[in-house]
Parts: structure tokens; C-alpha cells; sequence
């Protein structure tokens, strides 16, 4: 029987992480069933923290070519860290923001927008301009984020949209029992851009 895994099954624990914030593993893979990758998609990972899930995605096929696109430092070099580690060669590392780095890009097929800086309208925009028919998953924590996803939205034509909040609870053992802890609870937003 073979050792390679087929599933996307990263624990937490093994991406080299510091303080950078990093989209948790079982919302990484919910996010990764939204974008319904192809072996041959072209991802934008913007605001992409530790690589997570441009990571996860690279592993799915050899041939998905993923762009991080990420403006903290400290977070690009966590990046490089964890693509040397998983070996994904075919992330390509874009050290800038969003969407001043998005400009010359050609045509992607995914888009996943964890980080904004506040600049989601004028990512979409980018995005829609670089390929109106995109496929775009966005997460959001907290209620700013949420409602500033929800307006951006109503400028923007799309189709097969879905809001999902996820809540998910870990048991960690205390003594001889074992209790629950949860984690923040996370609002998954995806959509595909419809061209007019």
C-alpha cells in the first residue's frame, strides 16, 4: 500500500508559525472544498500568512501553481520556511500588497483572500479585472470583516455564492478526562465571479 496521502492533512503543529496569524486546518480544508481546485488551476493566496493554504493547495497536484501574496515580513520569510519544508516548488512567493500586487498577473482561475488591510473592494476589483469568471473563497473572524465582505459583494456580479460559519471545538485531555476548547468561530464566503 502506498505512503503518499491523497488528502489535504496538515496538522497545525507542523507549519513553522511564530506570530503570524494562519487559517486553522479545518478551515483550511473547508476552504480548499470551496475553491474546487483543478489539477491545472492557477491560485492567488492573498494575505497569505504562513503559507498555509498555499501550501496545502500546491500538494494537491504538481501542475496547480500558487501565488502567496504577502506584505509582512515576518511572514514572508515563514512562507519560504514552510514551502521548503512541504517541498512545493510550484508556490512562487509575491512580497507586496494586495491589490498594487496583483497588477500584470495573468489570468488566474482561484482566488483565496485571507488578509485585506482593509482594501477588499479594490481587491475584488483586481481580481474581476485579472479574470471575470474567477473562482473567490474569502474567510472572515470578525464582525468588521464580515459585514465589510457582505457590501463588497453587492458590487460585484456572482453566482454560486455560499456563506458557511464554521465553529469548531478541540478535545485537549486535563487530568483524566478530556475537555473541549474552541476555536474562534469563522465565517467562509465563496463565490465565482459572473462576466457581464
Amino acid at each position: 500500500m502506498s505512503e503518499k496521502i491523497l488528502t489535504p492533512c496538515i496538522h497545525d503543529d507542523e507549519f513553522i508559525r511564530g506570530d503570524v496569524p494562519m487559517t486553522k486546518e479545518e478551515i483550511r480544508m473547508i476552504v480548499l472544498c470551496k475553491l474546487k481546485l483543478c489539477a491545472d488551476s492557477c491560485l492567488l493566496d492573498i494575505g497569505s500568512g504562513t503559507g498555509s493554504v498555499a501550501v496545502e493547495a500546491a500538494r494537491l497536484s504538481d501542475k496547480i501553481k500558487v501565488f502567496a501574496v504577502e506584505q509582512n515580513a515576518a511572514a514572508v520569510e515563514l512562507i519560504k520556511q514552510n514551502c521548503i519544508k512541504f517541498k512545493t516548488e510550484n508556490v512562487e512567493l509575491i512580497h507586496a500588497a494586495a491589490p498594487d500586487a496583483l497588477n500584470g498577473f495573468a489570468p488566474a482561475t482561484h482566488a483565496f483572500i485571507g488578509g485585506t488591510d482593509g482594501k477588499l473592494k479594490e481587491i475584488l476589483a483586481a481580481l474581476y479585472k485579472l479574470n471575470p469568471e474567477m473562482r473567490v473563497v474569502m474567510t472572515a473572524v470578525s464582525l468588521e470583516t464580515i459585514g465589510a465582505m457582505q457590501a463588497a459583494l453587492k458590487d460585484f456580479a456572482v453566482t454560486d455564492d455560499e456563506t458557511v460559519q464554521v465553529s469548531v471545538a478541540k478535545a485537549k485531555k486535563a487530568g483524566s478526562h478530556h475537555l473541549l476548547f474552541a476555536n474562534n468561530p469563522v465565517f467562509v464566503f465563496s463565490f465565482t465571479f459572473k462576466k457581464l
